[in-house]
């Protein structure tokens, strides 16, 4: 057994891969096994490896990545993550999620430090090790099983030592305590309707190639694969007739799980692993996808962003507002406006039929302009309206700009020589967490400078954020750099903005709402990485609700 591995350690380990093609669906498929392995009652731990050489994604464009998700502890990971909070109903952190530029950088601070003793420091042993290492650290607390996500498709170079690493845990660990599941693409030939297995047999083929042998295929097609594909595919990558699943296309998200649980995945696992033998309890997902898809009413929610052509941006958010349907007996349409295309000719036009408008986080000053556009066109109107992060910071530069007429309020982090900095970039906050003062230099690299993770936000009572909580603190995540400048609070206070959220010392503004309007709420923080299907988040929950009012009053 290699030194790395704890000879006390039992937990069981599964490796997901995926062949053919990228955006299988390797996250949701990990994510549905960990909640059918949950609901048998086992302690299940997730993580996801991305092969990629930055360090996180915090700082890679949302056209290229998708998502970045933003965990507890303030770790900045693949949008995958959060389907792992969600389905397993758990919260996950930094090492939850690691990436070849994490890997590397750890190695080399180590080369640095003198730790190899002058020797060539090289793939193999220094970096397979350093990655056993990240694996094996989600198993400390005696979970059941730890599921893990290789990222990218086998094949990729960058992810060679990913799945060497892998390979070897396999001997590290013993055949009993380590299971392969290979993901690949069944496509179907529209013309002559058949199914074709030869993308799937050299998919296996090259995984084959560098040691690793499936115990499980898990196939993605648009149909059922019948039993003599089944059959077909078993006999020609090697693996039992009965190890070959369907991961069939389905309507809902929050279906894979049942669907998965059906092909009788879940079962397979327990024997190949020898876990206990129990069935799993899927009512709540049962009930779940009933409600998804027997809805009582529809509502139309329009968001307002500039990452709108690239949906993946705003994963979470569009996961919270069907969370928020579901609370509310609703079917949430949603309806995507570019903000970049807003202007005062077309917004009237734009944002027809909506029943809510909500403006989401980002960075940059492109396209925020159109978004003050439809936060004015949601005061002025009364149309429920629901500000994130650049949301709520827009919607601070719009109450400035049109009730206190301060001309050309702006943020720092769009004009920095604004007479009126109402969103300005604070050097130093209190991190509760560290129990210290955090310090930011405006020269320093972009990645990791942000307020990052879970802060405490104390609620006023009487408002808006109060109603939805009911309780007097909480705890949200959050990913900015700039922030509300209190010097301004006083007056808007007056003119009817009403700060319902602060940090403990007040110093820091959290959540702000209107007087005078049915729900228009802005929050610093992202709610949207708080909710999940079982328990959706209270705002969410609360907008969709105004949402539903909105419409029912318009007729």
């Amino acid at each position: 057994m290699s030194a790395i591995v704890n000879s006390k350690l039992k937990t069981k380990f599964i490796f997901i891969t995926g062949g053919v093609l990228s955006s299988l669906g390797k996250g949701l498929a990990a994510a549905s096994l960990g909640a059918l392995l949950k609901a048998r009652g086992l302690k299940v731990t997730i993580q996801k490896l991305d092969p990629y050489i930055n360090v996180d994604p915090g700082t890679m464009n949302p056209f290229q990545h998708g998502e970045v998700y933003v965990t507890e502890d303030g770790a900045e990971t693949d949008l995958d993550l959060g389907h792992y909070e969600r389905y397993l109903d758990q919260y996950f952190g930094q090492i939850n999620n690691f990436t070849s530029g994490r890997i590397y950088h750890s190695v080399i601070s180590k080369e640095r430090r003198g730790d190899y003793l002058g020797g060539t420091v090289q793939v193999i042993p220094h970096v397979t090790d350093e990655i056993k290492r990240a694996i094996l650290s989600v198993a400390q607390n005696e979970e059941d099983v730890a599921i893990i996500e290789i990222g990218g498709t086998v094949g990729d170079i960058e992810g060679l030592p990913f799945l060497e690493a892998i390979r070897q845990l396999r001997t590290d660990l013993g055949k009993e305590n380590v299971l392969y599941i290979h993901l690949t693409l069944v496509p179907i030939i529209r013309v002559s309707g058949e199914l074709k297995t030869k993308p799937t047999q050299h998919s296996v083929k090259e995984l084959r190639s560098i040691g690793i042998q499936p115990d499980i295929i898990l196939c993605r097609s648009e149909v059922d694969l019948s039993d003599e594909i089944k059959a077909k595919i078993a006999l020609f990558c090697n693996v039992d007739r009965d190890a070959v699943f369907t991961a069939k296309d389905v309507e809902n998200i929050y279906e894979v799980p049942l669907a998965l649980y059906d092909e009788g995945i879940d079962q397979k696992v327990a024997i190949l692993l020898r876990l206990p033998a129990k069935n799993p309890n899927l009512d709540q997902w049962e009930q779940l996808v009933y409600k998804l898809k027997h809805p009582k009413g529809e509502v139309t929610i329009g968001i307002v962003g500039k990452y709108v052509e690239l949906k993946e941006s705003y994963k979470s958010l569009h996961e919270a507002l069907v969370h928020g349907g579901v609370a509310n007996d609703l079917k949430v349409k949603l309806k995507y406006i570019n903000s970049e295309e807003l202007d005062k000719k077309n917004l009237e036009v734009k944002l027809s039929g909506v029943d809510g408008i909500l403006v989401p986080g980002g960075f940059g000053s492109r396209g925020v302009e159109g978004k003050i556009l439809a936060i004015k066109y949601a005061r002025e109107n009364k149309i429920p309206f629901f500000g994130i992060c650049l949301g709520m910071q827009c919607a601070v530069i719009e109450f400035a700009r049109n009730v206190l007429e301060l001309e050309n309020a702006n943020s720092e982090e769009f004009d920095p020589k604004t007479d009126h900095p109402v969103i300005y970039l604070i050097t130093e906050w209190y991190d509760y967490r560290a129990n210290k003062i955090q310090k930011r230099d405006k020269n320093s690299d972009k990645g990791g400078t942000m307020r990052l993770g879970a802060y405490p936000c104390v609620l006023k009572e009487g408002t808006k954020a109060f109603d939805a909580y009911k309780k007097r603190e909480i705890m949200e995540r959050h990913r900015h750099r700039y922030e509300f400048n209190k010097k301004y609070a006083k007056d808007m206070e007056k003119a009817g903005l009403i700060i319902s959220g602060a940090s403990p010392d007040g110093e820091l503004v959290e959540i702000v709402e209107l007087k005078e309007h049915p729900w228009f709420l802005g929050c610093q923080f992202h709610p949207e990485f708080k909710s999940n299907p079982m328990k959706p988040h209270p705002l969410f929950r609360d907008f969709i609700a105004s949402a539903k009012s909105y419409k029912n009053k318009k007729g």
